[in-house]
């Protein structure tokens, strides 16, 4: 039986992985520490030997009609970014994938009433909400294995949710498989205007686009630290007010296979919550406690299947 033994809501921002010399001067002098977060994250976490595959929750990877997870055995390749080609150019990746895994959690979509398809086709693309996280916590590390699934836009909070469900019933159904899910994505996320925002590309919340949104960022990392994964659940209204990089459906997918309300995980902080022209960015880490991701010392009890 396979188990989530690690989650986190990581920054992804393309700063990271510029150079240092352009990084400090977008950042008055100072490095940011959403990179030396990261750094610190991969000697914790992801440099130890009790986890073998990595799911990435990927903020930008937008599907339309189903879910998709990638189901190739290996990635590898040169990534230029259509967004932002002059800052993230011929990025080298290489990587194993877990087709076993993507079956698996693509098996569980009818259970759970929604659509997943596991996806081997070499070509498909691969976008920088992966690839930049994995620059720091995969490269080096070979035999770890990263997969990737995408958000859904025709889906809502229920649908990503189901996802996430699914995604925990086909790891329990994978023999021996212990998995950190990443969700990679922003907190509020609205960017400043073009001709605004080389004002405002410092790292400092002073930068963030509304004192309002700062605000409830602060408020959810809060309840995050708390393990209080139902008051960011049960507030997705007025949280949705601010923007959260898609629509939050990364991390939503992510508490579908926590345990959702009743995940009590605490998260620890790396680094500083930081601005990117106007979006809140943050890393947290969430270990499973002791006693069970939902404070009951069994697996995920995903909730029951409805035709809603």
């Amino acid at each position: 039986m396979g188990e989530i033994v690690g989650a986190g809501l990581l920054a992804h921002v393309p700063t990271i992985v510029l150079p240092e010399a352009v990084r400090l001067e977008l950042n008055e002098g100072k490095e940011i520490t959403l990179v030396t977060g990261l750094e610190q994250l991969r000697k914790d976490v992801f440099e130890r030997d009790d986890y073998d595959t990595v799911v990435v929750l990927d903020s930008h990877w937008a599907t339309t009609v189903e879910f998709v997870v990638t189901a190739q055995h290996r990635r590898a390749g040169l990534f230029t970014s259509e967004e932002l080609p002059r800052g993230m150019c011929r990025m080298p990746y290489d990587f194993p994938g877990d087709p076993e895994l993507a079956h698996n959690i693509a098996s569980f979509a009818d259970k759970h009433g929604t659509w997943i398809t596991a996806i081997d086709d070499e070509y498909l693309p691969i976008y920088y909400a992966t690839i930049n996280l994995w620059k720091f916590l995969g490269e080096g590390l070979p035999d770890k294995r990263w997969v990737t699934i995408g958000v859904c836009q025709t889906g809502d909070m229920e649908d990503h949710l189901r996802l996430g469900r699914a995604l925990a019933d086909g790891i329990a159904a994978t023999p021996g498989r212990r998995v950190l899910l990443i969700a990679s994505g922003a907190l509020s996320h609205t960017f400043w205007p073009m001709r605004e925002l080389r004002d405002h590309e410092a790292s400092d919340p002073a930068h963030i686009f509304t004192p309002e949104a700062r605000e409830a960022d602060h408020e959810r990392i809060a309840w995050f630290k708390e393990g209080r994964h139902d008051k960011v659940l049960d507030t997705m209204d007025e949280f949705w007010k601010y923007k959260p990089e898609a629509k939050f459906f990364h991390y939503l997918m992510m508490a579908g296979a926590l345990g959702e309300q009743a995940c009590t995980a605490r998260a620890r902080q790396y680094g500083e919550y930081e601005n990117s022209i106007g979006t809140g960015q943050v890393h947290l880490w969430f270990d499973r406690p002791a006693d069970g991701w939902t404070g009951t010392g069994l697996p995920t009890s995903p909730a029951p299947h409805t035709t809603a």
